[in-house]
């Protein structure tokens, strides 16, 4: 039946005349349509079917294509336009004037100063090479969440011309006339003007959980909020069941979706901790830095004695030597290797930092439905003939049993359940959709817990198309939220039958019998009662319970009359079911409770639905406070931060607007907050989180453009794989920084000896450019891809107040490794010069074949405990041979690349003469070989020492 409103052309309209003056129309020949924005103040919900199609300029023909192209010229696409961004090339730049780049252009400039050009080049060379490559991982980021990206349904069906086309969602204008059926995505705002028991799916717009009812009848003008319409569809939204027509009136930022795009879009995206710490660390190096290349420039002409152009030289190798050139490749290379492991387990990372800030992530605040669960409705249980019946089988595939006593149940040893599941599957819009592969879920269209009934249903081996070809549906009585309940009409021979199905105590109000050992008895007190305790029974253990009864109608009952028709029924049984927790959901619980993450559950259900799924997974324990929507409201911020403080709370029955008071409660008491969401008006919510996390399947294009992270399976357990992959992403930047700290002492303590003692100089500036510049390069970068360390989820998420470089790091770095470093390789500058025949206080010339050597042997010291550093900088608790000596192929990798290019220098004449070194033998070899097992011996056994104090 369609439900129409008549039209009313001689009743006073609201014209759209009056409005030309607002520039909202173009002065054509050709009708014309004003703008969305005027349509809004219309009230368009106040216009009758006629009226729409009068003020839009179109018909139930639609409009012709030749118009619906000038509209799309004049209106543009129906999209959601995207904040802009700055072009590729001023991006690119960017990545030559952060604080790293700009020391190195200082020291580029001081090198062409001092007429060193091939360093000033090679300094240039390296800027470039970080550049390019910080660019292109963000750029690949972006491009992969580009490629995920759907920003409105792909198709629309459309009336052109009088004939019904599908085209591009993003080809729609006002004025389309939009076919409307079960399943379709909406993909614009509009006015209904026919509707066949339509409902839409609105929770992705308002956060609604149950489809509601849409109508053509006008409303009082100026009564509603848009959004509150009921004759109005919208975009972002879906059709659950029934069919219509719609004409498009806003399309693109116009719709209301459009309009909360907006508003997020404008919300200022605040840098992340990781973002905030390397900008803090950068400025303290940078500071180190300069003071140093000052110190050493003063030290090197008023102490030393050095020429000016040597001096300059000295501190631009001090400069060089304390500015860690491949911190933020390595950080970009670290986040960019979590982003492809990430992608890999279905999570979208739409900014690299975004890895780290999970990583350090205290709290995760998550939904419930298609998160924590598998969005898939099932029938667990049914009661028919007085017992109960398990259901087995799990999600939308039709495979399973009904078992007693764990022994499958038969409908021979069950006739009254043919019946039961019979009017489960009659009283039903919903569609199973068979998967293409294999590997693939089933699908539905239509109500989900409709389609759970009819999955039962076939697992009781009915056929819902064959039966209904023998008893074919004549009539429905809709759903409606006041009644609970629906029936439909079906013609079974020359009888009627009437199919009903709904809320248990509405529906058995209604019954006279029930169905008991394939006869119908009458429904006493007694009956009631127990029928009564079951749906309790059920209710408690969080199951979602509908009532099915059925009735023959006498031929002369007028089946079109509600009252007539709902009573004087015949119980059938009851059917209980749940929206099932994932299989891998509470493993990843625990593992979050082991990691010292917090996990809330923030649902729009009700409140013993979800303490169940949160018990089942081991999210609360049995004492845990479920804090309603409606309470929520009427707390104070201080009473918010009690209940959080107070232990276990999961919230329920909350608007998607809650979440962000959530947060910045959490937010204020040092959390790191996580948010999942998939709605529109989870959007600000996602903006206020640390790190906003959208649903890929559920979610929509405004949660998904506000979240940092987006999550291709809907899977919590994803998650928690991210927030792993964060905290690796943190302890390999400290890794990196460890080593690349430890050589500065072995580098500086060279240049004090010379300056307070009668010694030669053991490294020179050069040298020490080859190393930072060369040698190290491969090995620091090699660290940004280590694999999490074992116990990594077993310690507690770091505080928002621990620093990436902290005391315990300069700790290792500059008094341990930097120490041990620094005495090796000063040991064996001097004991080379000892064993050639120089004494304490002999001036040596920098051409001197003895110096030539020990200086080489310097450099060749720092190399090799630079090797033993970068294994042992590997772990930071365990033994490095726990994981595995050479396990990271990359650090092998590099540490080849270091031997060549350190045998270049040191064989290589034109290398030699630039860089200082000479050849040497096999005794100097041997020595230095011991440096790097010297390292590496000493690290262990500190790390022993510190895991035997930690055990006590």
């Amino acid at each position: 039946m369609v439900e129409q409103s008549p039209t009313q052309v001689d009743q006073p309209t609201i014209g759209l005349a009056q409005h030309l003056q607002a520039g909202c129309f173009i002065a054509t020949d050709q009708p014309t349509v004003g703008c969305a924005s005027e349509l809004l103040m219309l009230d368009i919900y106040a216009l009758s079917a006629a009226e729409v199609y009068r003020e839009l300029k179109t018909s139930p023909r639609g409009l012709d294509p030749e118009e619906a192209a000038r509209r799309l010229s004049e209106h543009g696409p129906n999209e959601i336009r995207e904040v802009r961004r700055a072009p590729l090339v001023m991006r690119f730049l960017a990545n030559l004037y952060q604080i790293f780049a700009i020391l190195l252009w200082i020291s580029a400039a001081l090198a062409f100063l001092s007429g060193s050009s091939e360093l000033a080049w090679a300094i240039i060379f390296v800027i470039f090479v970080n550049a390019i490559f910080s660019f292109s991982q963000e750029y690949q980021a972006e491009k992969a969440v580009e490629a995920l990206k759907q920003i409105l349904p792909a198709r629309a069906k459309v009336y052109r011309g009088g004939e019904q086309q599908q085209i591009l969602a993003r080809e729609l204008v006002p004025g389309d006339v939009m076919s409307l059926e079960e399943g379709d995505l909406i993909s614009a705002d509009a006015r209904l003007v026919e509707s066949f028991q339509l409902r839409t799916n609105n929770a992705a717009l308002t956060g609604e959980s149950e489809p509601v009812s849409r109508t053509t009848d006008p409303l009082q003008a100026g009564k509603y909020a848009l959004i509150e319409a009921t004759n109005l569809v919208f975009a972002g939204t879906s059709v659950a069941y029934g069919s219509g027509r719609a004409v498009v009136f806003a399309t693109g930022m116009q719709t209301q979706f459009g309009n909360i795009a907006g508003l997020t879009q404008g919300v200022k995206e605040e840098p992340s901790p990781l973002t905030r710490e390397v900008n803090r660390v950068a400025l303290l190096i940078a500071g180190v830095a300069v003071c140093a290349g000052i110190l050493f420039f003063g030290v090197g002409t008023l102490v030393a004695g050095l020429s000016l152009r040597d001096s300059l030289v000295f501190a631009i190798g001090m400069i060089t030597a304390n500015v860690p050139e491949g911190l933020l490749p390595t950080l970009t290379l670290a986040l960019a290797v979590a982003v492809r492991i990430l992608a890999r387990r279905h999570a979208i990372v739409k900014r690299l930092t975004s890895v780290e800030t999970l990583g350090s992530t205290s709290v995760i605040c998550t939904d419930k439905t298609g998160t924590l669960t598998q969005n898939q409705m099932t029938v667990r249980e049914v009661w028919v003939d007085d017992r109960v019946l398990d259901v087995t089988g799990v999600g939308y595939r039709p495979m399973g049993d009904f078992v007693a006593d764990d022994h499958p149940v038969s409908t021979t040893q069950a006739p009254e359940l043919p019946l039961l599941l019979r009017a489960a599957a009659f009283c039903n819009n919903s569609r199973l959709i068979p998967p293409k592969e294999p590997t693939q879920d089933w699908g539905i269209v239509g109500d989900p817990t409709e389609a759970a009934l009819l999955v039962a249903a076939q697992k009781g081996g009915l056929d819902r198309a064959s039966a209904l070809q023998a008893e074919p549906r004549i009539y429905e009585l809709p759903f409606d939220s006041q009644r609970k309940r629906m029936t439909t009409i079906h013609q079974q021979g020359n009888q009627r039958v009437a199919y009903v199905k709904g809320a248990p105590r509405e529906v058995l109000e209604l019954c006279t019998t029930i169905l008991l050992a394939g006869q119908e008895h009458p429904l006493d007190d007694e009956l009631r009662s127990r029928i009564m305790e079951q749906n309790d029974a059920f209710a408690g253990a969080a199951l979602r319970v509908l009532a099915a009864a059925y009735r023959r109608l006498p031929s002369d009952l007028d089946f079109h009359s509600t009252p007539d028709v709902e009573t004087k029924l015949t119980l059938l049984g009851l059917m209980a079911m749940q929206d099932p927790p994932r299989p891998e959901v509470a493993g990843a619980v625990e593992l979050c409770h082991k990691a010292g993450i917090r996990v809330i559950m923030i649902t729009g259900d009700y409140g013993l639905t979800a303490i169940s799924i949160a018990r089942r997974i081991g999210l609360v324990q049995d004492r845990a406070r479920i804090v309603t929507g409606m309470e929520l409201d009427r707390m104070s911020e201080e009473e918010l931060g009690r209940v959080l403080d107070a232990g276990d709370v999961l919230f329920a029955r909350v608007a998607p607007e809650h979440k962000m008071r959530i947060a910045a409660a959490l937010q204020a008491r040092r959390n790191i907050v996580a948010m999942t969401g998939d709605g529109v008006n989870d959007a600000p919510a996602l903006k206020k989180a640390d790190i906003g996390v959208a649903m890929g399947i559920a979610g929509t294009d405004v949660a998904k453009e506000s979240a940092q992270i987006i999550l291709t399976d809907d899977n919590f357990a994803t998650i928690v794989s991210a927030v792993e992959e964060g905290r690796v992403v943190y302890d390999n930047i400290r890794k990196f920084c460890v080593y690349i700290f430890a050589h500065l002492g072995p580098e500086a303590v060279p240049f004090i000896f010379f300056a307070l003692f009668p010694v030669p100089l053991a490294i020179t500036a050069m040298q020490i450019l080859a190393i930072d510049l060369g040698t190290e390069t491969l090995p620091a970068l090699a660290l940004g891809l280590e694999r999490p360390e074992p116990g990594v989820m077993s310690r507690p998420p770091r505080k928002s107040t621990q620093r990436l470089i902290d005391t315990p790091l300069l700790v290792r770095a500059y008094l341990f490794f930097g120490a041990i470093e620094s005495v090796l390789v000063m040991a064996g500058f001097f004991l080379v010069l000892y064993l050639g025949g120089w004494s304490w206080g002999i001036p040596l010339a920098g051409n001197d074949p003895l110096y030539l050597r020990a200086s080489t042997v310097a450099f060749l010291g720092i190399v090799a405990t630079q090797v033993g550093t970068v294994f042992a900088a590997r772990t930071q608790h365990v033994s490095v041979f726990t994981v595995g000596l050479f396990s990271n192929r990359w650090v092998v990798y590099g540490i080849v690349f270091e031997l060549l290019i350190t045998l270049a220098l040191v064989y290589l004449p034109p290398l030699q003469a630039l860089f200082g070194t000479t050849g040497v033998g096999w005794p100097e070899w041997l020595l230095v070989a011991t440096f790097g097992p010297i390292i590496l011996a000493a690290d262990e056994l500190r790390k022993w020492g510190v895991r035997r104090t930690e055990a006590t």
